[in-house]
């Protein structure tokens, strides 16, 4: 390969690069634009895999719709599972239901729930809208990216990077293991501090969620 064809080659990746700089700051401007609109909202978080026929599914429903009743509006990741159920409960409800899809080839499909999508190619431009537009977290049993979303929060909230908003974890069963290991092994490592536990509570009432969330967002 001649010395132009190289020059050639590492313009063009440039310019991709370039063009693709665009399309992240297009998507920050579209989801900025449509979400500055909803108004107080909470964000929801589980696995995509969960069924309508699990107790959790129909536990997220419940949930999500008494939110709406109270007034908010309600985030997802747009696809199945927990994000359909939580989407589903806040529109039943009557209120806004809100799907920030991610465009993946496997898996992710959006929800017929939502009444405002968006759709998103980069995880970490959806991931700043679900943590600026919302007002709290709602984590119900998930994988991979709930885990990776509960943790994300916890860092911004610990670092003091964002506000400290209410974090609620639902399915104490499901959590345990979890959080007893984050006692055991990271507190007395030292790896993190005792009181980095008081950034989120674990709370399987419905109605007791709401309250939590109501004792801090004032509407």
């Amino acid at each position: 390969m001649g010395s132009n064809e190289r020059q050639f080659m590492i313009d063009a990746i440039q310019e991709g690069e370039a063009w693709r700089l665009f399309k992240i700051i297009g998507e920050f401007v579209d989801g900025v634009d449509k979400l500055s609109r909803v108004g107080p909202a909470v964000s929801f978080f589980g696995s995509a895999r969960t069924k309508p026929t699990d107790p959790m599914y129909q536990l997220t429903c419940k949930i999500a719709g008494l939110f709406a009743k109270n007034g908010f509006a309600v985030l997802t990741g747009g696809g199945g599972g927990i994000m359909e159920a939580a989407n589903r409960g806040a529109a039943e409800a009557g209120g806004t239901s809100v799907g920030l899809n991610i465009v993946l080839p496997f898996e992710q499909k959006p929800n017929p729930y939502a009444n405002i999508n968006l759709d998103f190619n980069y995880f970490f431009v959806r991931k700043v809208m679900l943590v600026k537009y919302a007002m709290a977290y709602i984590i119900m049993p998930g994988g991979y990216g709930t885990l990776d979303e509960l943790f994300e929060a916890v860092t911004l909230i610990q670092t003091r990077r964002i506000k400290p908003f209410p974090l609620i974890l639902v399915g104490s069963e499901f959590w345990r293991g979890l959080l007893d290991w984050v006692r055991d092994r990271l507190i007395r490592d030292e790896t993190i501090s005792a009181d980095d536990m008081d950034i989120f509570q674990v709370i399987d009432d419905p109605d007791e969620v709401i309250r939590a969330v109501k004792r801090v967002v004032i509407l």
